[in-house]
């Protein structure tokens, strides 16, 4: 079963969806820049090896891609390692953050 199909089966991750103000957005930026800022939250909030804030760095409103980390339980290193087998601690390799990335745009596509 696919990672997404497993998400939708969570109560809570299933709650997550996207308004319209945030496809708006979307349409407007253009999905490259909205994967560019996918890219950066990853990097910046949720690769290194420790997050002093962790649990707590991903806004649950405010733009898409953090609307998208929650629903694919990709806002934290608590949940990534639950939910994706990544263990915290460790900084995230290039491919990890890719495919963290992917399967944030792959919901907000479905969502689109």
């Amino acid at each position: 079963m696919d990672i997404l199909d497993k998400l939708a089966q969570s109560k809570f991750r299933s709650k997550f969806k996207l308004k319209q103000k945030d496809t708006d957005y979307i349409k407007s930026k253009g999905i490259d820049t909205i994967r560019s800022h996918a890219k950066d939250f990853i990097s910046k909030r949720i690769a290194p090896a420790v997050i002093a804030n962790d649990g707590k760095q991903t806004p649950m409103k405010g733009h898409p891609v953090f609307i998208a980390q929650h629903a694919t339980a990709t806002c934290c290193r608590s949940c990534i390692e639950k939910w994706h087998k990544i263990p915290k601690g460790k900084e995230l390799t290039q491919n990890q953050q890719e495919y963290l990335v992917s399967i944030i745009m792959r919901w907000i596509e479905q969502q689109v």
